[in-house]
C-alpha cells in the first residue's frame, strides 16, 4: 500500500498545519460545522502533534490518492497511517483520541461486547449527523454536506472491513 499523501489540505479550516511527525490523520468533512468543531476540538489537544487533519471538501482534494470515493469519505469517518492504511467509523475516532492521549474515552467502544453496538449508533448518526446539528443549532450549508442519492444506490452499503 502507498504511503499517505504529504500535503496539508488545511484550506479554510482553521486548523493548524500538520505536523511534521504525524502518527495519524483524519480525513474530515470541512462544510459540516459538527465535523469541523471536532476537528478543532481535537487539534486543541493534539500538543504532541500527532494528528494531521485533511478536509475532503478543500479545492484540490483528491480521494484516490487514499484509494477511495468522494462519496464513502462523506459517509463515515476515514483516518490514514503515514503508511497508507486506511481506518473507518469509530476505529478512526479510537486512533484519533489515542493520539492525543485520550484513548480512554474511546476505548469501551472496542471492547468485545460493545464494540457491535457502539458501531450500529455510530452507523446512524453518521447516516443523519446533518439532521443531528441542525437540532443542535449546527446546521451544514444547503447541499454541502452528505452525499446526494444516486440512482441505484438503494440498499448498497459500503464493504465493511
Amino acid at each position: 500500500m502507498k504511503a499517505a499523501p504529504a500535503g496539508a489540505a488545511y484550506v479554510g479550516s482553521g486548523l493548524p498545519p500538520a505536523p511534521r511527525g504525524w502518527t495519524f490523520k483524519l480525513l474530515y468533512d470541512g462544510h459540516c460545522p459538527l465535523c469541523a468543531r471536532e476537528m478543532r476540538w481535537l487539534a486543541a489537544r493534539d500538543r504532541a502533534g500527532r494528528l494531521a487533519f485533511e478536509d475532503i471538501t478543500a479545492p484540490g482534494f483528491d480521494p484516490a490518492a487514499y484509494g477511495t470515493t468522494h462519496a464513502a469519505l462523506m459517509g463515515v469517518m476515514h483516518g490514514v497511517f503515514p503508511d497508507g492504511r486506511v481506518v473507518r467509523r469509530l476505529d478512526a475516532f479510537r486512533e484519533a483520541y489515542s493520539a492525543v492521549g485520550l484513548g480512554w474515552l474511546l476505548a469501551p467502544t472496542g471492547w468485545p461486547l460493545l464494540r457491535w453496538p457502539c458501531n450500529g449508533a455510530y452507523a446512524l448518526f453518521a447516516r443523519h449527523r446533518v439532521r443531528i446539528g441542525r437540532w443542535f443549532g449546527r446546521g451544514c450549508p444547503e447541499g454541502a454536506c452528505g452525499v446526494p442519492h444516486q440512482p441505484g444506490d438503494a440498499g448498497r452499503r459500503e464493504r465493511r472491513r
